[in-house]
């Protein structure tokens, strides 16, 4: 058994070596806390917890470190805007974005550190750097020199004489192209103490200092998305290498949410906030939704694909609920999965693939279920729960179970109603009233339920939208 894993730096899938046999390290970008979360910020939380999930299913001991960046310059922009403290504007969205990760069933990191409690850790980092010829301080600013560190651009394979570093409003620079790693203190801005005067941190420092705290000098795995490779991971890895820190051994990004073919962003006012999401469609559906495509594929947002969705894991909750119902309890997840799926998961986390295997068992389940074979089908059962339990969707998990109690007392007074009417079906069905009967399976599909007729006579469930 390998894990493979798409490493951005080396631009191929490798095979996963640790640097500690049987533990992996997990550094992950998390939220900048400006704003409430839309549902492209949470895909990024959703594709790290599968991947931690599937580590641990393998038997590794994961340490996973997610940051909170609750200071920089759209967090402060925002301030200004809203006449708000800046520390109320990240309380409030770092609340939202942990309602999110949680609504959508991520566990909860090892470790949740914010930027604002590490400057100590920043500091110390930018020190290091001054004293080996890779930063400089001017006018207040602390300046990375890009030109001092061979191979810098290596991750973004980019060429330092086309370069052009995000505006950053700062000044003293020697070179246009070198970035800010603590920006001086401004009239009505947050600011720390520091040898170089009052100011605030840059974000790339951020994370390298709190990767190199939590993590060492050297972890296996440093994840986020796409639109982090340049600059924020290229200015991390300068920060940590000219440090002396090893830093990363694998970088592993996910792919955008997009609409109409442009990355969801807030700037773009194209983005949909996970919690009016949850308001309109089962956090489970979108946990599918946005988890099951592969990590490095985009997702182009629509209601279509989310009915889509919608529709794919009720089909697995159906047969789920059936077999439970069939055996009067439900089978406990098998020990392992089926080797396909393993094999899939093994190969860069191969969603896709291994969901086309849940649901070719659910066939088979059903199948079993239709020839009235109970053993046949709990044994699928226990294979399904098992995968399901890999990608953090199976129902009868604790989550998500709660998710279904809450509507179980409006389920027994809807289930009362369609047995009334399926009553008068099989009445007209045995009265040979064929005409009679079909129409009332038409009605009761109009409205949107399912009437399967089985061995046990029928049974409904709710369609797609």
């Amino acid at each position: 058994m390998t894990i493979r894993l798409y490493d951005t730096s080396a631009r191929q899938i490798r095979d996963f070596a640790p640097l500690t046999p049987g533990c992996v390290s997990i550094y992950l970008c998390g939220a900048t806390v400006q704003a409430a979360p839309h549902i492209g910020h949470i895909r990024s939380g959703l594709n790290f917890d599968i991947m931690r999930r599937w580590f641990a299913y393998r038997g590794y001991d994961v340490t996973f470190i997610r940051n909170v960046t609750d200071i920089d310059d759209k967090i402060i922009r925002k301030a200004a805007e809203q006449h708000r403290p800046w520390w109320s504007i990240g309380y409030d969205n770092e609340r939202a974005f942990n309602d999110a990760y949680a609504a959508l069933g991520c566990l909860p990191p090892t470790y949740e550190p914010r930027a604002t409690g590490h400057i100590t850790e920043m500091v110390e980092m930018m020190r290091g750097l001054i004293e080996r010829g890779h930063a400089y301080e001017a006018d207040g600013n602390v300046y990375f020199d890009v030109r001092s560190l061979p191979g810098y651009l290596s991750l973004s394979n980019q060429d330092l004489d086309d370069l052009r570093q995000p505006d950053e409003g700062a000044s003293g620079k020697r070179d246009p192209r070198d970035f800010a790693m603590w920006k001086s203190a401004k009239p009505g801005e947050p600011s720390w103490e520091a040898p170089w005067g009052r100011g605030r941190p840059g974000w790339h420092l951020e994370c390298s200092a709190m990767a190199h705290k939590y993590l060492g000098e050297e972890f296996d795995i440093h994840g986020g998305g796409i639109d982090l490779i340049f600059p924020h991971h290229e200015n991390e890895i300068a920060q940590a290498k000219g440090f002396g820190d090893a830093f990363a051994r694998y970088w592993v990004h996910n792919a955008w949410v997009t609409m109409s073919g442009e990355k969801m962003s807030k700037s773009l006012g194209n983005s949909v906030l996970v919690s009016e999401m949850v308001k309109a469609w089962r956090p489970v559906v979108l946990r599918y939704y946005l988890g099951t495509p592969h990590y490095r594929s985009t997702i182009e947002y629509s209601e279509e694909s989310l009915r889509e969705a919608e529709s794919a894991y009720a089909r697995i909750e159906g047969f789920v609920q059936r077999v439970t119902e069939l055996a009067g309890q439900a089978a406990e997840p098998a020990a392992e999965v089926p080797p396909a799926f393993a094999e899939a998961m093994d190969d860069d986390l191969g969603v896709p693939q291994a969901l086309a295997i849940v649901h070719t068992t659910v066939r088979q389940g059903n199948s079993a279920l239709a020839a009235d074979d109970k053993d046949a089908a709990a044994a699928r059962l226990a294979e399904v729960r098992a995968m399901l339990g890999v990608l953090g969707l199976d129902p009868l998990a604790p989550h998500w179970a709660g998710e279904q109690e809450q509507g179980e007392d409006l389920r027994h007074v809807v289930d009362s109603l369609v047995r009334l009417v399926l009553d008068q079906r099989e009445a007209a069905r045995a009265r040979k009233d064929w005409p009679t009967a079909d129409a009332i399976r038409d009605q009761l599909g109009q409205s949107g339920l399912v009437i399967e007729d089985g061995p046990q006579g029928p049974r409904w469930s709710l369609g797609s939208r």
